[in-house]
């Protein structure tokens, strides 16, 4: 182990024996809130018996115990400034709609955890909501607005605290990590930049997710032709595809600063200049030493104490009024993608439980977020994601998988993401939410059964999990694409929304929450019925090239490929078990056995079988897939991001056998109109009574066939 890393590690206990020393330490909380305005939501709007709604932006200040055990965790807390009465600060922006009259609300606060500084909870739970980041931040594009319909107050805080401000992102401001002599804390950083378009500059923190909106860590050393005193040169390499070799790309050939047209580099410790340019379609790899690590799981306690704050305190030390306080109030947190997983990982680490030993959120909807978090990393990159092509290394996809506790016997662990809230008593009700996507190429089939996949594994007592059927992990926006190329993919992508189901889902739990109402069972693939399988074993249709709707298309190239999971070694320092820790080796080392990553299977159309199948699917259009392949120039064939496949249906039993086309037309599924609105209210009403679709979203989808007729495009 290097030297630096050994006085790292060193530092904590020695600040923590210091401090053990010294007079007990004061209670840790929100000690402060500054509301900056008040206002109307939404234009004054009213929404009937909850009437209308105000919306409250300002700060909170909280203070961190770092001799309490639940804040032990945290990375590097030992190694933060502490303030004069031993404990750490920060500072987080909060954002807040609430009714004007909180008596008339639902008696729910719902939390959501923003994704990379995004509010996206209107784009899942209203009909008709969306626009760009500062639009959904400023919530100018808002829908429907169901969840003010029933009452919820919104509560939004900043969380990740390598964001960079802009577009209304909500901020968090915590400490640098420094040694105790005030010298700074160092270690390796690996980046990867996966440019959609030519360009000579990366922030060394740019990705494929996290683009120009993140802070990056800084260099030690601007050179990068000069060794460190222990001999450590950084490197970058490139490759076609994340499975190819890295081949280096010489010190001599690129640098640490902008050069904005390929010119000569300005230095720069948190830019890297290429002057051949970073091409589109291709991985690059930097590996280098870093500097000021910030105490990022911090973000943790921010969304732990606050949501204490919100749910149950009147007031806050200075006798200022909580903004939403109600004496009965419920919590709920919810969150999408890597929100999801920092919800999941939250709860593993223990932190549902408030520094008072009291539950925090009675409820939990991790939407979109199979696998971990790794906040509490030095030199965390919560950012990042995972992939088959980009992110593919990162920490995201660790043992445990499953909320029930079950043993790997890769890495030999016993756990599950709800052993500490079951010893303390704090577990939320909670609702597991993913779209087929991440079953396809997230892993997510890992969290239903064991870690080789040989059986199913039921949901703890508290848990349902719902997997929603042929959707892509956001659904894609309308219109689609009409022309080849179709975005980065080599289809069309997948319009199949999850949003009807995520309304009746949020709507049961809080009945679970708030009244005692037992939920539906969770609806998922299996391996008993034979609806998850492996990849081998997948039944999917040949599907031709077609011009349906004067939009021409490829044939659909099923490859039977996957995203295999092996454990990954990111060194001694890296508590793989409670995705926490330091990582000293980069690239990471990969185990040679792999899980039991399993998909779901198909039916004669190529459409999932098992899962919750929407409106879209029981009286479908045309084929909807999981998954979708790169197109040439772009990891070719490999998974495309995020991205599922749409396959219309030909419209007459003549234009499919004129094609060669296997799959039913529309003609011979909906000879009439009467025939596909009689299909649509027979489903609807199915859906109702199964308690995934709200009535009034059947009665919407209903008047729109009547209205409308058979539905030839998404």
């Amino acid at each position: 182990m290097a030297e630096w890393t050994r006085a790292a590690l060193a530092a904590p206990a020695i600040a923590l024996c210091a401090a053990a020393v010294a007079p007990g330490a004061a209670e840790a909380k929100i000690t402060r809130i500054e509301i900056a305005k008040v206002e109307p939501a939404f234009g004054g709007k009213s929404f009937g018996s909850v009437g209308a709604y105000e919306r409250v932006t300002g700060k909170a200040y909280g203070e961190v115990d770092p001799l309490e055990p639940g804040n032990a965790v945290i990375q590097d807390i030992g190694l933060a400034p502490r303030n004069a009465r031993g404990l750490v600060e920060y500072v987080t922006d909060i954002d807040i709609l609430r009714p004007a009259d909180r008596s008339k609300g639902n008696g729910i606060l719902l939390l959501e955890v923003l994704n990379r500084g995004r509010k996206l909870a209107f784009n899942y739970f209203h009909v008709g909501a969306g626009g760009n980041e500062a639009e959904l931040n400023a919530l100018a594009k808002p829908g429907d607005l169901l969840l003010m319909q029933q009452g919820y107050s919104m509560v939004w805080l900043g969380w990740q605290a390598d964001m960079l401000p802009g577009a209304g992102r909500l901020m968090l401001d915590v400490p640098v990590a420094r040694h105790p002599d005030g010298s700074p804390v160092t270690g390796v950083v690996r980046s990867e930049f996966a440019p959609t378009a030519p360009t000579f500059v990366q922030n060394l923190s740019s990705g494929w997710f996290t683009t120009m909106t993140h802070r990056s860590y800084p260099t030690v050393e601007t050179d990068n032709r000069k060794p460190l005193a222990d001999g450590f040169l950084p490197s970058l390499t490139v490759r076609a595809k994340e499975q190819e070799p890295r081949v280096a790309i010489p010190n001599t050939e690129w640098s640490f600063g902008a050069c904005p047209n390929g010119g000569e580099a300005k230095p720069s410790d948190t830019q890297i200049c290429l002057p051949a340019g970073f091409q589109p379609g291709r991985l690059y790899e930097l590996i280098y030493r870093a500097k000021d690590p910030l105490v990022m799981g911090l973000g943790y306690a921010a969304i732990r104490d606050f949501g204490s704050f919100a749910k149950r305190a009147a007031k806050d030390d200075a006798g200022t009024a909580n903004p939403v306080y109600r004496a009965d109030n419920r919590a709920i947190v919810i969150g999408a993608s890597q929100s999801g997983r920092l919800i999941r990982s939250f709860l593993y680490l223990g932190f549902n439980r408030d520094e008072a030993g009291s539950q925090v959120f009675d409820g939990a909807m991790p939407h979109i977020g199979g696998g971990l978090m790794p906040l509490n990393v030095r030199f965390s990159q919560p950012g990042r994601a995972w992939g088959q092509q980009v992110d593919h290394l990162y920490p995201a996809y660790e043992f445990p998988f499953s909320y029930a506790r079950m043993h790997d016997p890769i890495t030999g662990r016993r756990q599950g993401l709800l052993d500490r809230c079951q010893e303390t008593g704090t577990c939320p009700k909670l609702f597991h939410t993913a779209t087929s996507l991440e079953v396809w190429e997230g892993r997510q089939s890992l969290g239903l059964t064991d870690p080789m996949g040989t059986r199913d594994v039921a949901d703890p007592a508290s848990v349902r999990t719902f997997i929603f059927a042929s959707t892509q992990h956001g659904a894609a926006g309308l219109p689609l694409p009409t022309a080849e190329p179709f975005g980065l993919c080599q289809q069309q992508p997948n319009p199949n929304p999850h949003t009807y189901s995520m309304r009746a889902l949020l709507t049961a739990l809080t009945g679970w929450v708030r009244d005692g109402v037992e939920p539906p069972d969770s609806i998922k693939p299996r391996i008993a019925d034979g609806t998850l399988v492996a990849i081998d074993q997948v039944r999917f249709p040949a599907i031709p090239a077609n011009a349906y709707g004067n939009v021409k298309r490829p044939a659909v190239r099923f490859i039977g490929q996957g995203n295999p999971l092996h454990a990954l070694d990111f060194g001694p320092d890296f508590r793989a078990g409670e995705q926490s820790g330091v990582i000293t080796r980069e690239p990471p080392t990969a185990s040679p056995r792999s899980y039991g990553v399993l998909v779901p299977q198909a039916d004669a159309d190529g459409s999932d079988i098992g899962g919750l199948r929407s409106i879209f699917q029981r009286v479908p259009i045309g084929t909807y897939t999981a998954w979708n392949l790169f197109r040439a120039g772009r990891f070719e064939d490999g998974f495309c991001n995020f991205n599922g496949s749409f396959i219309p249906f030909a419209r007459t039993r003549q234009e499919r056998n004129d094609a060669h086309d296997p799959r039913l037309s529309i003609e011979e599924r909906f000879p009439s109109k009467d025939a596909y609105v009689a299909a649509m209210r027979a489903a609807t009403s199915a859906m109702v009574a199964e308690r995934v679709l709200l009535p009034e979203d059947a009665r919407a989808l209903v008047g729109q066939a009547e209205a409308e007729g058979i539905r030839l495009a998404p």
